[in-house]
């Protein structure tokens, strides 16, 4: 395409006249210069110099087949902008390095022994999830992502490509492989897909840069840091709505991260084995690596001089034996000898270890720290054998009717269901304190029950295999009372996973997920009762912390943007006296997603925002759908987003707090107010007016996101229309499809409206980091959203009373909020105080906007009946166009 006149950014305007350069080679001149004229036509009225009807003269002249194509080239558009913006750090926050927070911090008083004793028992741990929200196909961010190494070539002034290639052709060829490549997914994702496509990026993205962050830091520190960075990963244990996940998905995803992982470790130390031809002809050698050497059985005459090659070939043979045993399978390059196993990640690390302490006596030399050994070394301090730690996730509901079951066909309790919460929590604590078993192999279970015991059984084999590290986690959804987790507890029992006695023992923790407002609003005194049973509290005690998760994208479709965001806030701080009283410390899981509706935004500024003292060094936090590529696609930015996320999780436990108790008081005040207003409207729109589900269903497309294939979970949870039973995922997608962008901002221009102090607001928004980031999150998705498109989207509603009523509430309610947040920032238009981002909209506006309006076409077609496939799929390809577009999904 033509450079554009809205962007001075030189990458963009280089990809997208190579892109155009495609168009024109694979679709011909015509369709180029119908393309061209949509473009720019589009880019002019978004400069005031052209009418819409141009751009309706435009779309109304494409035939499907050039509509099909036309939304190929603007999604392709979006996504080279997006890479162009990526590499060019857009959105990189400030002090988000390690270097520039330890600075921070010493700036503020706070020393180097300080951090370390907060590194010390420091965890933070991205956990990827399959929430399905990514719509491109893994073959697009491949290509992609290539593009983005030969533009790194660009940058450093190289014309060819290690093959010889010229790197302007090697970048017009991946273009042109992206234009030739099918957008769309034939098939649902299955879980094996999923699993697959996590393991693409914890094996090619996160294994090589997480232990090159550690030696960036280790200088940073003047020391070596503590291992406190891991990966976490839910695909293959999250069952909760997902009947496709079983006993046989858990064992699949350990058993190939275990492949890969090892795959890792082989090829190292069979780099290392060429790398260290060390000769005792020219250095003295410790009794340490003597003993491997002589170990290991090596007898190769070329290598008798050679002991830390001879120890590696013993090692390489160990870890060939353990990869056979986790796998199944033998490796790829078998070793030359044979040799036991591994028992642990531990045993391999220590033979590792003793080859460094050999390579550091023989002085201060160069082969003294660090290098590939070091990162080796690192490596399997932070992925073991397992790669990523997996959690189990399942609904209470499930639990309860399969804790019914066990009970009464063990001849315990007829009718658990019945009892009440005290009844259940003193009946679920004598079973615990019995070490006898209550399922029975002659019993006939449910299909239902069956299934669970299978998942805590093979969960119990993991343990087995792969060390207790594999699965540490279980999440409990829709956690609502002390039996929740006590259930859990029972069901880990019949695995041998929870020891009773005067000592118990929980190898995998059991953790509430709060998710409603109500959820939110409950969680201390949940916690609180749980904490206060004693084998809990020993238990706890024992591990050292005990975990809560609290849901963003259920508490937002629940209660709106503004008081799930407070709740979450409030919720935080009034667990932590709770957690104090208990004498333990706090881990909080944070279930965030891509849209700001669903707690997206800036990791960075989310985490800085937290409520000091809930930190306390340890957050755990969900990464999904289209947020996994934006941030870990390329190793690159994956160095950025960690880094940035444990820079964030330092200062939030170190900082001081910035405001005075009385001015915590006064804005804490001023959020319930807020909040109680914004909640109000929230759900008099949402679930008080009549005929509020059949506006959403006919003014978005809902329907039509069930066919894009993008995960292999359902989109509501029961059979139901209803709003209260829709995902979160689909509820966030279909809003932002139509651009209305409505659970990000609904309600805050009410709430902010009837408040009376507009000064206190403005004082929050300058010295409350809480409010701050509430408000920047919001306005990003206020500058994503138009009324204009979103009001062609409600002509699709058919009664014109219904569409008139419900989106005149929502067109004057954006208004108000627009207005609002204005005032309260001191701004004269949106993102006047974030120039780059405002830039980064603006650019892809005139490109959704098109969009926007073929996919209303289309949608109107389709659902009048017209049975053209090539329709159907123009639908998707523009959902896929549009939320690549808008930079995110669900």
């Amino acid at each position: 395409m033509a450079s554009l006149a809205i962007t001075n950014n030189p990458d963009i305007q280089f990809l997208g006249r190579l892109l155009g350069d495609v168009i024109r080679a694979y679709g011909g001149e015509e369709l180029f210069k119908r393309i061209e004229y949509i473009r720019a036509t589009s880019v002019d009225r978004h400069r005031g110099v052209a009418g819409a009807g141009d751009i309706d003269r435009g779309l109304d002249r494409l035939s499907l087949d050039e509509t099909l194509d036309f939304v190929r080239g603007f999604m392709l558009f979006s996504m080279l902008a997006n890479l162009a913006e990526d590499r060019q750090g857009v959105e990189t926050e400030k002090d988000a390095d390690l270097a520039s927070a330890l600075q921070r911090l010493e700036n503020e008083g706070i020393g180097h022994d300080a951090v370390m004793a907060l590194l010390d028992h420091a965890l933070v741990v991205p956990v990827l999830t399959a929430h399905p929200t990514e719509v491109r196909r893994k073959s697009m961010i491949d290509h992609k992502n290539r593009i983005a190494e030969l533009m790194t070539l660009n940058d450093l002034g190289r014309d060819e490509t290690e093959d010889g290639d010229k790197v302007e052709e090697a970048i017009l060829r991946q273009i042109a492989l992206l234009w030739q490549t099918r957008v769309l997914r034939r098939e649902k994702l299955g879980v094996a897909d999923e699993v697959e496509t996590a393991l693409s990026y914890l094996r090619d993205v996160f294994l090589p840069v997480i232990p090159a962050l550690y030696a960036r830091w280790d200088r940073a520190l003047g020391e070596r840091a503590p291992t406190f960075l891991r990966t976490g990963n839910w695909i293959g244990g999250d069952r909760d709505g997902n009947p496709f996940v079983t006993a046989d998905s858990l064992r699949l995803v350990l058993s190939r991260s275990a492949q890969a992982v090892l795959d890792y470790y082989l090829d190292a130390v069979h780099a290392l084995g060429a790398e260290l031809s060390i000769s005792t002809e020219h250095t003295q050698v410790s009794e340490e690596v003597l003993k491997l050497a002589e170990a290991s059985q090596d007898a190769g005459k070329s290598r008798a001089d050679e002991p830390y090659r001879r120890a590696l070939t013993g090692i390489y043979a160990r870890l060939s034996a353990t990869y056979q045993l986790l796998s199944g399978k033998a490796p790829p390059r078998p070793a030359p000898l044979t040799a036991e196993p591994y028992a642990t990640p531990g045993e391999f690390r220590d033979e590792l270890v003793a080859i460094a302490h050999g390579l550091a006596d023989e002085g201060d030399g160069p082969l003294a720290s660090g290098g590939a050994l070091g990162r080796l070394i690192r490596a399997v301090e932070t992925f073991g054998f397992h790669l990523a730690t997996l959690d189990m996730r399942q609904n209470s509901a499930i639990h309860e009717r399969v804790i019914a079951e066990l009970l009464k066909a063990g001849g315990i309790c007829d009718d658990y269901a019945a009892l009440d919460e005290d009844a259940r929590v003193a009946l679920l604590r004598t079973e615990l304190e019995s070490p006898r078993l209550i399922t029975s192999p002659y019993a006939d279970y449910s299909e239902e029950t069956a299934s669970e015991l299978a998942i805590v059984r093979a969960a119990a084999e993991a343990h087995g295999k792969y060390g207790r590290q594999c699965i540490t986690h279980y999440i409990v959804s829709m956690a609502q009372s002390v039996s929740d987790l006590l259930e859990v507890h029972v069901l880990l029992k019949e695995a041998g996973l929870y020891i009773p006695g005067e000592d118990p023992q929980a190898h995998i923790m059991a953790i509430p997920l709060f998710e409603t407002i109500a959820d939110l609003e409950g969680a201390p005194a949940i916690m609180d009762a749980w904490l206060g049973l004693p084998e809990v509290a020993a238990i706890a005690a024992k591990r050292g912390h005990q975990e809560v998760m609290i849901g963003y994208s259920d508490s937002n479709k629940d209660g709106g943007y503004l008081t799930s965001t407070w709740q979450l806030s409030r919720g935080s701080t009034a667990l932590k006296p709770v957690f104090e009283k208990a004498n333990i410390a706090m881990q909080l899981f944070h279930g965030r997603g891509g849209a700001v509706g669903r707690g997206g935004g800036s990791s960075f500024a989310a985490i800085l925002a937290q409520p000091r003292g809930t930190v306390q060094g340890r957050i755990r936090i969900t990464e999904q759908g289209e947020v996994i590529a934006a941030k870990y696609g390329t190793r690159a930015s994956a160095m950025t987003n960690l880094e940035a996320m444990a820079s964030a999780t330092l200062l939030a436990s170190l900082e001081p707090e910035q405001l005075s108790p009385a001015n915590s008081a006064r804005f804490a005040a001023a959020m319930d107010e807020l909040s109680g207003t914004a909640f109000k409207a929230y759900r008099g729109l949402v679930y008080e007016t009549e005929g509020f589900r059949t506006f959403f269903r006919q003014a978005t497309p809902i329907a039509e996101i069930a066919g894009l294939k993008i995960g292999s979970r359902p989109a509501s949870r029961k059979k139901s229309d209803a709003i209260e039973d829709l995902r979160a995922i689909p509820w966030v997608f279909s809003w932002a499809q139509a651009r209305v962008m409505l659970p990000g901002w609904y309600g805050v221009g009410a709430a902010i409206d009837a408040f009376a102090d507009k000064g206190l607001l403005r004082e929050m928004a300058s010295a409350w980091p809480f409010f701050a980031s509430a408000l920047a999150n919001m306005e990003q998705v206020l500058a994503k959203s138009d009324m204009a498109i979103a009001s062609h989207y409600a002509a699709l509603v058919e009664d014109a009373g219904l569409r008139d009523s419900v989106f005149g509430r929502i067109r004057d309610g954006w208004q108000q909020t627009h207005d609002g947040l204005l005032q309260v920032t001191r701004q004269t238009r949106l993102l006047e105080k974030h120039p780059a981002l405002d830039t980064s909209i603006r650019l892809r506006l005139p490109y959704i906007e098109p969009l926007n309006l073929l996919q209303i076409e289309l949608m109107k077609r389709h659902r009048a009946g017209e049975e053209d496939p090539r329709i159907g799929e123009g639908i998707l390809l523009s959902i896929n166009a549009i939320a690549t577009a808008l930079r995110n999904s669900g």
